[in-house]
């Protein structure tokens, strides 16, 4: 959205869907303008969402690490700082602040209007910005319950993630460790129709190979045969069958 500041009609049934979005009432409204006015249309820096921003981040860091830390306590540290840093980068609240209708409620310059060209660190910003306006509206407490409920899923997708991704570089690092070799992956066999297909891969070390595992995509199977491999290693049963 392109407004200007001094449409005060306009701007309050801004405001309001603005509010219906965030499912928060402020206040002080002029909070919110300013979190939602870039610098492209702000009398001054000073009277955009720059300040705001600045503040926005160090919060959403705060919230992030506080609901991780709480919500895994078996991850080791550098596990919790690659998630965070991938829940708290421009790429994941400029999406965020598109799926929820967030980036309709900004105010540009002329130059920025079209929708499809806005640059992704302005709707990050004002992602930030909203954090922010929440924070000094409310205090802590709105501000993490909001945040929260907006990044919850996308906090949990990063999760599952970072638990496939640990099989292989967790069986790695075993592998380096105990043989000095690098382990691989062989794929076995596939089937079904090529839009779904299937994928069986045995993870080997050297020569020897453990129990295969099927996947839905190659990557898939490759870090169950990872997780396999290290069940095995670990003197535990493949948690994943070799045959379907």
């Amino acid at each position: 959205m392109s407004s200007q500041p001094s449409d005060l009609i306009s701007e309050d049934v801004n405001l309001s869907r603005c509010e219906e979005i965030l499912q928060y009432k402020f206040q002080d409204r002029e909070l919110l303008r300013r979190a939602l006015t870039h610098s492209s249309i702000a009398a001054s820096r000073l009277t955009s969402n720059e300040r705001m921003e600045f503040l926005g981040d160090s919060v959403l860091g705060m919230v992030v690490c506080e609901t991780l830390f709480e919500s895994y306590p078996d991850y080791a540290e550098g596990e919790l700082t690659r998630i965070k840093s991938s829940v708290v980068s421009r790429s994941t609240c400029a999406r965020i602040s598109c799926e929820i209708g967030l980036d309709d409620c900004l105010y540009l310059g002329k130059g920025l209007t079209n929708h499809e060209g806005i640059p992704e660190s302005v709707i990050a910003g004002s992602f930030e910005g909203v954090v922010a306006a929440i924070y000094l509206d409310g205090g802590y407490e709105p501000a993490r319950t909001w945040l929260r409920s907006v990044l919850q899923q996308e906090i949990i997708r990063l999760v599952e993630q970072e638990e496939e991704e640990n099989f292989k570089s967790v069986l790695q690092q075993l592998s380096q460790k105990d043989f000095q070799l690098t382990p691989g992956y062989r794929l076995l066999d596939e089937k079904g129709p090529d839009h779904s297909k299937c994928f069986k891969v045995s993870a080997y070390i050297g020569d020897e190979y453990y129990p295969a595992a099927w996947g839905n995509t190659k990557k898939e199977a490759e870090q169950r045969a990872a997780e396999n491999a290290y069940a095995v290693l670990s003197e535990q049963p493949a948690p994943h069958p070799s045959d379907e």
